[in-house]
Protein backbone atom coordinates (compact mmCIF):
# COMPACT_ATOMS: atom_id res chain seq x y z
CA UNK A 1 0.00 0.00 0.00
CA UNK A 2 2.96 2.43 0.82
CA UNK A 3 4.49 2.01 -2.24
CA UNK A 4 1.01 2.54 -4.51
CA UNK A 5 -0.13 5.69 -5.85
CA UNK A 6 -3.12 6.13 -3.16
CA UNK A 7 -0.30 5.44 -0.47
CA UNK A 8 2.07 7.94 -1.46
CA UNK A 9 -0.86 10.42 -1.86
CA UNK A 10 -1.85 9.82 1.83
CA UNK A 11 1.70 9.84 2.85
CA UNK A 12 2.40 12.68 1.44
CA UNK A 13 -0.79 14.35 3.09
CA UNK A 14 0.67 13.18 6.20
CA UNK A 15 3.93 14.86 5.45
CA UNK A 16 2.72 18.22 4.60
CA UNK A 17 0.09 18.09 7.80
CA UNK A 18 2.96 17.53 9.96
CA UNK A 19 5.66 20.04 8.23
CA UNK A 20 2.82 22.91 8.66
CA UNK A 21 2.09 21.66 12.57
CA UNK A 22 6.06 22.16 13.13
CA UNK A 23 6.46 25.28 11.67
CA UNK A 24 3.28 25.98 13.73
CA UNK A 25 4.33 25.12 16.92
CA UNK A 26 8.49 25.99 16.46
CA UNK A 27 7.13 28.88 15.76
CA UNK A 28 5.04 29.84 18.98
CA UNK A 29 7.76 27.81 20.92
CA UNK A 30 10.44 30.59 19.47
CA UNK A 31 8.05 33.59 20.78
CA UNK A 32 6.83 32.27 23.59
CA UNK A 33 10.89 31.14 25.00
CA UNK A 34 12.04 34.92 23.92
CA UNK A 35 9.25 36.58 25.86
CA UNK A 36 10.14 34.36 28.38
CA UNK A 37 13.90 35.14 27.85
CA UNK A 38 13.47 38.86 27.68
CA UNK A 39 11.32 38.69 31.30
CA UNK A 40 14.15 36.96 33.19
CA UNK A 41 17.93 38.28 32.00
CA UNK A 42 16.98 41.97 30.75
CA UNK A 43 18.49 43.20 33.78
CA UNK A 44 21.94 41.44 32.97
CA UNK A 45 24.67 43.13 31.71
CA UNK A 46 25.62 40.59 29.39
CA UNK A 47 22.16 41.01 27.66
CA UNK A 48 21.38 41.84 24.40
CA UNK A 49 18.50 41.54 22.35
CA UNK A 50 20.46 39.65 19.36
CA UNK A 51 22.21 37.33 22.21
CA UNK A 52 18.27 36.44 23.47
CA UNK A 53 17.15 35.74 19.82
CA UNK A 54 20.44 33.26 19.29
CA UNK A 55 19.55 31.83 23.16
CA UNK A 56 16.35 31.19 22.19
CA UNK A 57 17.00 29.92 19.02
CA UNK A 58 19.20 27.24 20.79
CA UNK A 59 16.62 26.13 23.20
CA UNK A 60 14.13 25.81 20.74
CA UNK A 61 14.43 22.18 19.45
CA UNK A 62 15.23 21.20 23.02
CA UNK A 63 11.69 22.66 23.76
CA UNK A 64 10.07 21.52 20.21
CA UNK A 65 11.29 17.80 20.97
CA UNK A 66 9.37 17.44 24.19
CA UNK A 67 5.93 18.26 21.73
CA UNK A 68 6.41 15.81 19.39
CA UNK A 69 4.27 12.72 20.61
CA UNK A 70 1.51 15.08 21.37
CA UNK A 71 2.20 16.98 17.91
CA UNK A 72 1.55 12.90 15.92
CA UNK A 73 -1.52 12.64 17.70
CA UNK A 74 -2.61 15.78 16.26
CA UNK A 75 -1.06 15.33 13.12
CA UNK A 76 -2.97 12.19 12.40
CA UNK A 77 -5.75 12.81 13.68
CA UNK A 78 -6.25 15.95 11.43
CA UNK A 79 -5.31 14.60 8.40
CA UNK A 80 -7.81 11.38 8.91
CA UNK A 81 -10.41 13.60 9.44
CA UNK A 82 -9.54 16.05 6.75
CA UNK A 83 -9.62 12.77 4.07
CA UNK A 84 -12.70 11.37 5.68
CA UNK A 85 -14.59 14.99 5.21
CA UNK A 86 -13.55 15.01 1.71
CA UNK A 87 -14.84 11.22 1.90
CA UNK A 88 -11.59 9.94 0.29
CA UNK A 89 -11.42 7.48 2.80
CA UNK A 90 -14.98 6.94 1.91
CA UNK A 91 -14.01 6.12 -1.66
CA UNK A 92 -10.90 3.89 -0.24
CA UNK A 93 -13.15 1.71 2.11
CA UNK A 94 -15.68 1.19 -1.31
CA UNK A 95 -12.60 0.27 -3.26
CA UNK A 96 -12.18 -2.67 -0.64
CA UNK A 97 -9.54 -1.63 1.34
CA UNK A 98 -9.23 -2.60 4.85
CA UNK A 99 -8.17 0.18 7.41
CA UNK A 100 -5.06 -1.78 8.37
CA UNK A 101 -4.39 -1.16 4.17
CA UNK A 102 -4.66 2.66 4.28
CA UNK A 103 -2.90 3.12 7.89
CA UNK A 104 -0.46 1.83 6.38
CA UNK A 105 1.02 4.89 5.14
CA UNK A 106 0.08 7.08 7.76
CA UNK A 107 2.33 4.58 10.84
CA UNK A 108 5.28 5.02 8.23
CA UNK A 109 4.97 8.35 8.63
CA UNK A 110 5.11 8.74 12.06
CA UNK A 111 7.57 6.04 12.38
CA UNK A 112 10.07 8.16 9.95
CA UNK A 113 9.01 11.31 12.16
CA UNK A 114 10.22 9.37 15.16
CA UNK A 115 13.37 8.72 13.94
CA UNK A 116 13.78 12.06 12.25
CA UNK A 117 13.48 13.16 16.60
CA UNK A 118 15.71 10.53 17.66
CA UNK A 119 18.42 11.11 14.93
CA UNK A 120 18.28 14.75 14.04
CA UNK A 121 16.24 16.69 16.38
CA UNK A 122 17.51 15.25 19.46
CA UNK A 123 21.68 16.04 18.60
CA UNK A 124 20.55 19.27 18.10
CA UNK A 125 18.29 20.13 20.63
CA UNK A 126 21.16 18.36 23.35
CA UNK A 127 24.12 20.82 21.55
CA UNK A 128 21.90 23.87 21.91
CA UNK A 129 20.53 22.84 25.76
CA UNK A 130 24.75 23.12 26.70
CA UNK A 131 24.98 25.84 24.46
CA UNK A 132 22.38 27.78 25.71
CA UNK A 133 23.08 27.07 29.55
CA UNK A 134 27.20 27.85 28.64
CA UNK A 135 25.65 31.44 27.44
CA UNK A 136 23.03 31.87 30.62
CA UNK A 137 26.18 30.96 32.70
CA UNK A 138 28.05 33.84 31.00
CA UNK A 139 25.62 36.26 31.12
CA UNK A 140 25.38 36.03 34.66
CA UNK A 141 28.88 36.04 35.83
CA UNK A 142 29.15 38.83 34.00
CA UNK A 143 26.62 40.64 36.07
CA UNK A 144 27.67 39.00 39.30
CA UNK A 145 24.29 38.46 40.34
CA UNK A 146 23.46 35.55 43.14
CA UNK A 147 21.12 33.99 40.96
CA UNK A 148 23.14 31.19 39.41
CA UNK A 149 22.28 28.41 36.49
CA UNK A 150 23.82 25.22 36.01
CA UNK A 151 23.15 24.29 39.70
CA UNK A 152 26.16 22.09 41.20
CA UNK A 153 24.99 19.32 43.57
CA UNK A 154 26.98 18.51 46.57
CA UNK A 155 29.99 16.80 45.95
CA UNK A 156 32.02 14.13 48.96
CA UNK A 157 35.48 13.81 48.77
CA UNK A 158 37.55 12.19 51.07
CA UNK A 159 41.36 12.53 50.28
CA UNK A 160 44.54 12.44 52.24
CA UNK A 161 42.26 11.53 55.06
CA UNK A 162 40.45 14.69 54.85
CA UNK A 163 36.39 14.09 54.36
CA UNK A 164 35.25 17.48 52.61
CA UNK A 165 32.14 18.51 51.15
CA UNK A 166 32.15 21.15 48.10
CA UNK A 167 29.55 22.75 46.78
CA UNK A 168 28.78 25.60 43.93
CA UNK A 169 25.95 27.90 42.20
CA UNK A 170 27.57 27.63 38.87
CA UNK A 171 30.37 25.73 37.20
CA UNK A 172 31.65 25.66 33.92
CA UNK A 173 33.89 23.70 31.33
CA UNK A 174 31.91 20.51 32.58
CA UNK A 175 32.68 20.48 36.11
CA UNK A 176 36.04 21.44 36.48
CA UNK A 177 35.32 25.50 36.98
CA UNK A 178 33.49 25.81 39.92
CA UNK A 179 31.69 29.43 40.78
CA UNK A 180 30.82 30.98 44.34
CA UNK A 181 32.42 27.82 46.16
CA UNK A 182 31.76 26.56 49.78
CA UNK A 183 34.02 23.75 51.01
CA UNK A 184 33.19 22.29 54.68
CA UNK A 185 36.34 20.23 56.39
CA UNK A 186 35.21 17.67 58.63
CA UNK A 187 36.86 15.57 61.41
CA UNK A 188 37.11 11.85 62.16
CA UNK A 189 34.06 12.49 64.64
CA UNK A 190 32.10 14.27 61.73
CA UNK A 191 32.62 17.54 62.90
CA UNK A 192 32.65 20.93 60.92
CA UNK A 193 36.54 22.09 61.55
CA UNK A 194 36.46 24.40 58.85
CA UNK A 195 34.54 26.54 56.13
CA UNK A 196 35.84 27.92 53.29
CA UNK A 197 34.22 30.23 50.75
CA UNK A 198 35.58 30.80 47.39
CA UNK A 199 34.92 32.71 44.39
CA UNK A 200 36.10 30.28 42.16
CA UNK A 201 37.59 26.62 42.28
CA UNK A 202 39.62 25.12 39.32
CA UNK A 203 40.44 21.22 39.46
CA UNK A 204 43.91 21.39 38.71
CA UNK A 205 46.29 18.05 38.75
CA UNK A 206 45.62 16.64 42.13
CA UNK A 207 44.05 19.48 43.64
CA UNK A 208 41.55 22.24 43.68
CA UNK A 209 42.59 25.91 43.22
CA UNK A 210 40.42 28.26 45.24
CA UNK A 211 40.77 31.96 44.42
CA UNK A 212 39.57 34.58 46.97
CA UNK A 213 38.99 32.46 50.01
CA UNK A 214 37.35 33.57 53.54
CA UNK A 215 38.17 30.55 56.08
CA UNK A 216 36.63 30.16 58.95
CA UNK A 217 37.41 28.01 61.95
CA UNK A 218 35.13 27.87 65.26
CA UNK A 219 36.02 29.85 67.92
CA UNK A 220 38.03 31.64 65.58
CA UNK A 221 38.59 35.12 63.50
CA UNK A 222 37.49 34.87 59.77
CA UNK A 223 40.27 34.82 57.71
CA UNK A 224 40.66 35.90 54.17
CA UNK A 225 43.61 34.64 51.93
CA UNK A 226 43.96 34.86 48.07
CA UNK A 227 44.64 31.57 46.71
CA UNK A 228 44.23 27.97 48.37
CA UNK A 229 44.70 24.33 47.82
CA UNK A 230 42.37 21.47 48.39
CA UNK A 231 43.62 17.57 47.92
CA UNK A 232 41.55 15.83 45.97
CA UNK A 233 41.47 12.32 44.17
CA UNK A 234 38.36 13.59 41.66
CA UNK A 235 38.85 13.51 37.80
CA UNK A 236 38.19 15.52 35.30
CA UNK A 237 36.32 12.88 33.34
CA UNK A 238 34.43 11.73 36.88
CA UNK A 239 33.10 15.14 37.14
CA UNK A 240 31.99 15.33 33.53
CA UNK A 241 29.91 12.17 33.96
CA UNK A 242 28.61 13.03 36.96
CA UNK A 243 27.51 16.25 36.42
CA UNK A 244 26.26 15.23 32.67
CA UNK A 245 22.62 15.78 32.45
CA UNK A 246 20.49 13.16 30.18
CA UNK A 247 19.03 16.13 27.47
CA UNK A 248 22.59 18.01 27.06
CA UNK A 249 23.64 14.28 25.96
CA UNK A 250 22.98 13.10 22.29
CA UNK A 251 21.46 10.15 21.28
CA UNK A 252 24.59 9.03 19.65
CA UNK A 253 26.85 9.99 22.35
CA UNK A 254 24.46 7.93 25.41
CA UNK A 255 25.91 4.39 24.72
CA UNK A 256 29.42 5.94 25.29
CA UNK A 257 27.97 7.82 28.31
CA UNK A 258 26.13 4.74 30.42
CA UNK A 259 29.69 3.00 29.81
CA UNK A 260 31.86 5.25 31.25
CA UNK A 261 29.62 6.59 33.97
CA UNK A 262 29.01 2.61 34.88
CA UNK A 263 33.15 2.02 34.83
CA UNK A 264 33.15 5.05 37.29
CA UNK A 265 30.35 3.58 39.76
CA UNK A 266 27.92 6.59 39.08
CA UNK A 267 24.74 5.77 38.91
CA UNK A 268 23.35 5.60 35.22
CA UNK A 269 19.61 5.20 35.60
CA UNK A 270 18.97 8.43 34.27
CA UNK A 271 20.86 8.55 30.96
CA UNK A 272 19.38 5.10 30.96
CA UNK A 273 16.06 6.11 30.54
CA UNK A 274 16.66 8.85 28.25
CA UNK A 275 18.04 6.22 25.78
CA UNK A 276 15.52 4.16 25.66
CA UNK A 277 12.69 7.12 25.54
CA UNK A 278 14.28 8.02 22.38
CA UNK A 279 15.08 4.73 21.02
CA UNK A 280 11.21 3.76 21.63
CA UNK A 281 9.94 7.11 20.12
CA UNK A 282 9.21 5.75 16.86
CA UNK A 283 7.05 2.77 18.14
CA UNK A 284 6.01 5.95 20.41
CA UNK A 285 4.70 7.95 17.76
CA UNK A 286 2.81 4.64 15.84
CA UNK A 287 0.88 3.94 19.08
CA UNK A 288 -0.46 7.64 18.73
CA UNK A 289 -0.84 7.43 15.00
CA UNK A 290 -3.38 4.64 15.98
CA UNK A 291 -5.16 6.21 18.59
CA UNK A 292 -5.69 9.11 16.59
CA UNK A 293 -7.23 6.26 13.84
CA UNK A 294 -9.52 4.84 16.33
CA UNK A 295 -11.67 8.18 16.77
CA UNK A 296 -11.02 9.73 13.26
CA UNK A 297 -12.56 7.00 10.69
CA UNK A 298 -15.95 7.39 11.65
CA UNK A 299 -16.43 10.75 12.36
CA UNK A 300 -18.03 12.45 9.78
CA UNK A 301 -19.68 9.31 7.63
CA UNK A 302 -21.83 8.93 11.44
CA UNK A 303 -22.15 12.54 12.46
CA UNK A 304 -19.85 11.18 15.68
CA UNK A 305 -19.94 14.09 18.30
CA UNK A 306 -17.09 16.16 19.37
CA UNK A 307 -16.62 14.23 22.36
CA UNK A 308 -15.48 11.73 20.56
CA UNK A 309 -12.71 13.44 19.24
CA UNK A 310 -11.68 15.14 22.72
CA UNK A 311 -11.55 11.50 23.91
CA UNK A 312 -8.99 11.13 21.91
CA UNK A 313 -7.00 14.08 22.56
CA UNK A 314 -7.65 13.09 26.18
CA UNK A 315 -6.70 9.47 26.07
CA UNK A 316 -3.41 10.40 24.03
CA UNK A 317 -2.73 13.30 26.74
CA UNK A 318 -2.91 10.42 29.26
CA UNK A 319 -0.66 8.51 27.63
CA UNK A 320 1.93 11.03 27.26
CA UNK A 321 1.21 11.69 30.78
CA UNK A 322 2.10 8.02 32.09
CA UNK A 323 5.53 8.08 30.02
CA UNK A 324 6.74 11.05 30.96
CA UNK A 325 5.62 10.00 35.10
CA UNK A 326 6.95 6.57 34.40
CA UNK A 327 10.29 7.67 33.00
CA UNK A 328 10.95 9.97 36.29
CA UNK A 329 10.81 6.53 37.68
CA UNK A 330 13.00 4.78 35.71
CA UNK A 331 15.74 7.58 36.03
CA UNK A 332 15.05 7.51 40.35
CA UNK A 333 16.10 3.60 39.85
CA UNK A 334 12.27 2.94 41.35
CA UNK A 335 11.49 1.00 38.01
CA UNK A 336 14.37 -0.39 35.84
CA UNK A 337 14.65 1.72 32.70
CA UNK A 338 13.83 -0.99 29.88
CA UNK A 339 10.43 -1.10 31.98
CA UNK A 340 9.54 2.23 32.87
CA UNK A 341 9.82 3.08 28.63
CA UNK A 342 9.03 0.29 26.88
CA UNK A 343 6.03 -1.06 29.06
CA UNK A 344 3.69 1.87 28.37
CA UNK A 345 4.75 2.37 24.41
CA UNK A 346 3.44 -1.53 23.83
CA UNK A 347 0.46 -1.52 25.71
CA UNK A 348 -0.36 1.85 24.25
CA UNK A 349 0.12 0.31 20.97
CA UNK A 350 -1.49 -2.82 21.05
CA UNK A 351 -4.66 -1.22 23.03
CA UNK A 352 -5.10 1.46 19.93
CA UNK A 353 -4.46 -1.97 17.63
CA UNK A 354 -7.39 -3.92 19.60
CA UNK A 355 -9.95 -0.72 19.40
CA UNK A 356 -9.31 -0.82 15.59
CA UNK A 357 -9.66 -4.59 15.30
CA UNK A 358 -12.81 -4.42 17.29
CA UNK A 359 -14.13 -1.17 15.17
CA UNK A 360 -13.03 -2.45 11.64
CA UNK A 361 -13.46 -5.92 11.75
CA UNK A 362 -16.14 -6.58 14.75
Amino acid sequence: MIFSTLGRYFFRRYVVTAIWFFLGVCAIIFLADFSETSRRMASLDGYSVAGALVFTAMRTPFIFQQTIPTLSLFIGMTTLIALNRRYELVVTRAAGMSVWQFIMPFATGALLIGLFGMLVVNPLAAWGQRESLSLEADWRQSSDTSVQSNFLPWIRQTSDGQDTIIGAKSFQADGTELIDVVVFHFDNTGQVVLRQDASTAKLEDGYWLLTNVLENRPGEISNRVDSARLSTNLRQEFLQESLSQPETVAFFDLSRKIEVGKSFGISTKALETQFHSLLSLPLLLVAMTLIAATVSLKFSRFAQSRSVILGGIVSGFVLYVVTVLVKAFGSSGAVPPFVAVWVPVIVATALGATILLHQEDG
